[in-house]
């Protein structure tokens, strides 16, 4: 019992470090991935795109990564790859190395492809590693590694902003070492996930008995899918069209532009992190009953509001929706033990892939109906969120 008792401090450092490390690279990886929707107004005038091909790259991203993030997860689930980490950071780097000397539409639609799958590897291995690194305090550590990317997607504007505009396209290519750092780290965590795995070889595998009937829980899940896809759908046509929504009704230059845009995801960062310990606290459902439902007047007001309002409104928007990820996340792992892999890759996936399909589609309304429109109909999709009511309890001996 003393060895345990000596080695658990140990373990616990170790732990946290390599939670650090996740979220930071997490970090990382949203901050190159975020530099494609910020790089959207320049695109726009380089290429001489309409809306529609600007929701064309989104959803070239996001299904791109869609597609894969399921099926990574569920290869990796069955056999762990711990060294695809710094691999999926690859292909993000072969990306925006592209994205900065691309010469046509068709080879930006390539680049965001490959920032894409690498996206699709790093966010089912990396939610696995935050989970083993949890300590069995598992909102937080989902909310501790989503919150780097929170974070790194509110950084990445403001790169855009000070770095890229100012010095044309080609400057991309220059951020393509934040990458190289990424696959340095995720090296590292690689070979902490090895030896996790080979010091617990010896462990029976996690039950994947279901903790309520199967009928419940697949609707559970249904329901989850929904409210995944009504908050990614809402976020990303927001933060895909916020540059351009504040630029034509309140004539904004395009630095003010980014910055408004950094306020936004600036709160979606705070409120992924606040999510995750009050749901260790009061149980996930609680969290998603909260953030869906409390967001529906904030989301009904934004259209109509001035410009000192729709700053503070995106603020409190970004906080509320933002706290529900996480709390979904590990709500469905509850739901689905054993199955990580594939649940982070599902929610993952499902969250790109939706807001990449929903801002492709409202691209198209932006154009023909002008892009103040978009935010009118986009106020109201919160309001799907009433299904929430219909979400199980988890009896919580059962949890995992």
């Amino acid at each position: 019992m003393a060895s345990v008792a000596e080695s658990a401090p140990r373990f616990e450092k170790t732990a946290m470090s390599i939670l650090v490390a996740v979220s930071f690279c997490h970090m990382l990886n949203d901050i190159m991935q975020s530099l494609l929707a910020s790089l959207y107004p320049l695109f726009k005038a380089n290429y001489n795109l309409d809306f529609v091909q600007i929701g064309l790259l989104t959803m070239t991203f996001q299904v791109t990564a869609s597609l894969l993030q399921p099926l990574v997860g569920i290869v990796t689930d069955r056999w762990p790859m711990p060294y695809s980490l710094p691999v999926g950071m690859a292909s993000t780097f072969c990306g925006l190395i592209l994205l900065g000397n691309a010469g046509s539409f068709e080879l930006l639609l390539v680049a965001a492809s490959l920032i894409g799958f690498g996206s699709a590897v790093f966010h089912p291995e990396s939610s696995r590693v935050a989970r083993l690194a949890s300590g069995g305090r598992h909102g937080f550590a989902q909310s501790f590694f989503q919150v780097g990317g929170n974070a790194g997607q509110a950084i990445g504007p403001l790169l855009a902003a000070f770095i890229v505009l100012p010095n044309g396209q080609h400057s991309v290519s220059w951020l393509s070492g934040i990458a190289m750092v990424g696959m340095v780290v995720l090296s590292w965590v690689g070979n902490w996930y090895m030896s996790h795995r080979r010091q617990h070889a010896s462990k029976a595998a996690p039950s994947r008995t279901l903790p309520l009937p199967q009928s419940k829980v697949v609707w559970a899940l249904l329901i989850l899918v929904l409210l995944t896809a009504t908050k990614n759908v809402y976020m990303a046509s927001v933060s895909s069209y916020f540059t351009f929504y504040v630029i034509d009704r309140f004539q904004l230059d395009v630095q003010q532009a980014q910055l408004m845009l950094f306020l936004f995801l600036g709160s979606v960062a705070t409120g992924t992190f606040l999510g995750g310990p009050i749901g260790d606290r009061f149980g996930a459902r609680f969290v998603i009953w909260f953030s869906i439902l409390g967001v529906i007047p904030f989301a009904l007001l934004l259209p109509y509001a001035n410009l000192f309002w729709t700053g503070v409104l995106s603020v409190v928007i970004g906080l509320i929706f933002a706290s529900a990820f996480s709390a979904i996340v590990v709500f469905a792992q509850e739901l689905v033990p054993g199955r990580v892999g594939l649940i982070a890759g599902v929610f993952f996936g499902f969250a790109f892939g939706a807001g990449g399909l929903g801002a492709a589609f409202l691209g198209g309304f932006a154009d023909s109906h002008g892009i103040a429109f978009v935010y009118r109909i986009c106020s109201y999709l919160p309001l799907l969120g009433l299904f929430t009511i219909f979400l199980p309890r988890i009896p919580k001996h059962r949890a995992v």
